[in-house]
């Protein structure tokens, strides 16, 4: 701040006889001035130099007009140019965040205080060197040395505010608060670093001003010196200060661009973006659909009940219902192939308001379909909503070892009483690019603390210290849930970095590997919509495959471990469709070290001769859908096995946990009407724990959720749901759930019963209502309850999707 007082009073001194040397004609107003030239472009206005205006004011008016311009700066997004530039940098700085807490850990308790004195000297430094710029300027009349002292102040000035608005936008605890942790919106002010954007800004007007090396060399030295010391002095983390350093460096150069007189020397003059546009490629070359960027449809959306219904109907051979989400575009292909044998079949009206309304869906991306040609921006506000979960009487929330009583909900807290969820998302696609933003502030009430009993049990089963005996305190957060970018890294494969959510198994009951029961994880996800396997591979048909690499939350005994997965599914005839995934937990400080040897070790397989074991925690499923041929498509059979420490299911068939379903598509004289069955069971004759391992006892969970199927380590379920279709939008569902829990893991085990109804109507206007009232039974529970108790939980979700009254429009 000492050093921003300074470069803000030595700019208040700005003298008119900076532009003595410019002639009648040569002042910015004057269109044939390269400056007033620039300023009509998309780059900064040029610095105001008439010499009647007051010094302070002309500076107060250069800064309104900075900031406009930068916080308007996202609308150049539109062109591919800037989107190349700019996702990498968004992935770079998210894969920064998620290493940041192992990297900040790492740093020596002795190197603190020396960082922090190194980072003040520095930033003095480089503030005082621009200062004495221009004070060297005044006394020796060198106009070269004067603007570098005042673009300075200004570029300063303009960081700072700049960095102020985002600290307490995203509220980022410092490295020595919340553990180490980085949690944002926590009232912290450490994203980004305010030291690294002010050297950063003062450098890069310097290395600008006189560019030569040694001159370069000493500024953005001071300046890296700056970022690496507010690292190492535990006042930052990693990506605090890269997002800081790209910052300042960015205002200076674009400062720099827009209020540097050529006429002084420094670099040379340049263009910072296309001045009117034109050189946006998705103009001029058509771009394939394959090749273009699509963000994901969320995992709650209507749309894949109603897209899966028309696959059961028969009218889709394409779909791969056990690997979820699809893209929009690859919704929109899928559309397209029920729109032509929908169209040859007159004998069900009943499909019609189906049809018809995820065509109003997918408007957009079907209109690019047709064409191949369109430049692919779209924009879109989501939804807008506000929920309320009301849970009247004692719930189930720990699914982790008891079950829940509201379960695959992106891993939302609930507890006894009103909770609620208000959000927003919004999403954009422009050329290869994508995005999709989930954002919602979460409100659960307090809780006592669990009873002595329960607390033992924990400790007992999963082998760690008994929990405090604390109260849960009230719940009010701010969340983003799915949030990520996507780049099409070549026809049909798109890579996607930020929170995302997966669901790994086919059926409305949640996949044994990978569901929608936890909070979105931080991952690097590469996905390949479909494709044909190469060689003799290809008579397994068309497949679709998909990777990541993510972070695990809420574990404290082995704290932040890393998670990575595969999947394939593959369609070898279009009535089956197999599927084969696997995930492994590994990493964290006091885990399974994260080595390349132990990475391909686990990936394959293969047991460590050091660990004398496979490293890692590994979990694989199997899944299939089939589609029962001659019979008019009533009857789909499907079903998941999963296995625990094995690379494939089928090694200790004993152990395996399953979950068979059937869907009846219709019945005699109500074709609206349809009908699931499940079951899943982990309660094994081998007594074996599932979703537990020794070394991450904290088990298959993030943020305290489980990230598979809700019935647990050792119980059994079995469920049944009746969907009676009015329209796409207008579903009425009972569905009723058996649960228990083996009295071999939890002591005298428990029971409970569910009797579900929901219904979700939209309106025409774009809003829409979703409505549950469920009914919950716990017939027995011995260590959480005294005797029999009951609850009722009220979900109301009222929201507005305006996207929906403009996706009618497709593009011409």
């Amino acid at each position: 701040m000492l050093t921003l007082a300074a470069l803000l009073l030595v700019s208040c001194a700005r003298l008119p006889a900076q532009v003595a040397s410019l002639g009648d004609g040569e002042f910015p107003d004057s269109p044939s001035h390269p400056i007033a030239q620039l300023a009509g472009s998309n780059a900064l206005p040029a610095l105001d130099l008439d010499p009647d205006r007051r010094p302070v004011s002309s500076l107060f008016r250069d800064l309104a007009g900075d900031q406009r311009r930068f916080w308007t700066a996202p609308a150049a997004l539109r062109h591919p140019s800037a989107l190349k530039s700019f996702l990498p940098f968004v992935g770079l700085t998210a894969i920064f965040i998620a290493a940041d807490h192992s990297l900040s850990s790492q740093v020596p308790a002795s190197h603190v205080q020396a960082s922090q004195h190194l980072s003040n000297y520095a930033t003095f430094s480089l503030g005082g060197g621009a200062a004495a710029f221009y004070g060297f300027g005044q006394l020796t009349h060198k106009e070269q040395s004067q603007e570098t002292g005042l673009l300075s102040a200004e570029t300063a000035i303009n960081s700072y505010l700049v960095v102020f608005a985002l600290q307490h936008a995203a509220m980022r605890a410092r490295p020595y608060q919340d553990n180490g942790h980085g949690s944002f919106f926590d009232h912290g002010t450490s994203f980004p670093s305010e030291h690294a954007a002010l050297a950063w800004s003062a450098a890069s007007i310097v290395a600008h001003e006189y560019p030569g090396p040694l001159t370069k060399l000493i500024a953005y030295g001071l300046a890296s010196t700056v970022s690496v010391t507010r690292v190492t002095g535990k006042q930052h983390f990693p990506s605090d200060v890269l997002v800081g350093s790209a910052l300042g460096w960015y205002l200076g150069r674009q400062i720099y661009h827009a209020h540097h007189n050529p006429d002084l020397g420094g670099a040379s003059w340049g263009e910072v973006q296309d001045k009117t546009g034109d050189r946006d490629d998705t103009d001029k070359e058509p771009r394939p659909p394959g090749k273009m960027g699509s963000p994901f449809v969320p995992l709650d959306s209507w749309v894949y009940p109603a897209i899966e219904k028309l696959a059961a109907l028969g009218y889709i051979h394409t779909a791969f219902v056990g690997l979820k989400p699809w893209t929009r575009i690859e919704c929109a292909q899928l559309l397209e192939h029920a729109n032509e044998t929908l169209t040859d079949d007159s004998t069900r009206p009943q499909l019609s308001s189906l049809q018809s309304r995820l065509q109003e869906e997918f408007a957009y991306e079907s209109g690019l379909l047709d064409n191949e040609q369109g430049p692919n921006r779209a924009l879109a506000l989501e939804s807008v909503y506000a929920r309320a979960v009301s849970v009247s009487g004692p719930a189930l929330t720990d699914g982790y070892h008891f079950g829940q009583t509201l379960a695959d909900d992106f891993g939302r807290s609930f507890r006894r009483g009103t909770n609620t969820q208000d959000g927003l998302s919004f999403r954009a696609a422009l050329g290869p690019g994508a995005l999709f933003v989930r954002a919602e502030f979460q409100h659960s009430p307090a809780a006592p603390p669990l009873s002595d009993a329960v607390r033992n049990f924990i400790a007992s089963a999963d082998v760690i210290p008994i929990p405090a005996p604390n109260p849960f305190a009230a719940i009010n957060r701010a969340r983003l849930l799915d949030a990520y970018v996507v780049m099409n890294v070549k026809d049909g494969m798109q890579l996607s970095f930020g929170n995302q959510s997966l669901s790994w198994g086919p059926g409305p009951g949640a996949s044994f590997l990978w569901s929608d029961n936890i909070e979105p994880i931080p991952m690097l996800r590469l996905t390949q919509t479909q494709t044909v396997l190469p060689g003799p591979l290809s008579i397994l048909g068309s497949a679709r495959l998909e990777t990541f690499a993510g972070r695990l939350a809420g574990h404290t005994f082995i704290p932040r471990p890393y998670i990575y997965g595969n999947k394939i599914s593959f369609k070898p005839i279009p009535s089956l469709e197999l599927g084969f995934g696997r995930t492994v937990t590994i990493g964290g400080k006091g885990g399974t070290p994260l080595t390349t040897g132990n990475f391909f070790l686990s990936f394959f397989g293969q047991v460590s001769s050091q660990l004398k074991s496979v490293p890692g925690d590994s979990h694989s499923n199997f899944d299939w859908t089939f589609y029962v041929p001659k019979l008019q498509n009533y009857l789909v059979f499907y079903g998941e096995l999963y296995a625990d420490d094995d690379s494939v299911p089928f090694q200790n068939p004993p152990k395996n946990p399953f979950r068979p379903g059937i869907y009846l598509t219709r019945f005699p004289r109500l074709p609206q009407l349809d009908f699931h069955f499940e079951a899943a069971s982990t309660d094994l004759y081998s007594r074996i724990l599932n979703y537990w391992n020794y070394t991450y006892r904290e088990g298959y969970t993030s943020g305290g959720n489980l990230i598979g199927n809700t019935v647990g380590r050792m119980g059994r379920s079995y469920q049944g749901w009746f969907n009676y279709w009015i329209s796409a939008r207008d579903a009425l569902q009972f569905s009723y759930k058996h649960s228990t829990v083996s009295p071999q893991f939890v002591p005298q085990g428990g029971a409970w019963q569910d009797y579900n109804l929901r219904h979700e109507v939209e309106l025409h206007s774009g809003f829409y209502l979703r409505n549950q009232l469920q009914y919950e039974h716990i017939s027995r529970y011995p260590i959480l309850f005294t005797g029999p108790q009951r609850n009722i939980t009220a979900v109301v979700e009222i929201g507005f999707m305006p996207h929906q009254r403009v996706s009618r429009t497709r593009p011409k």
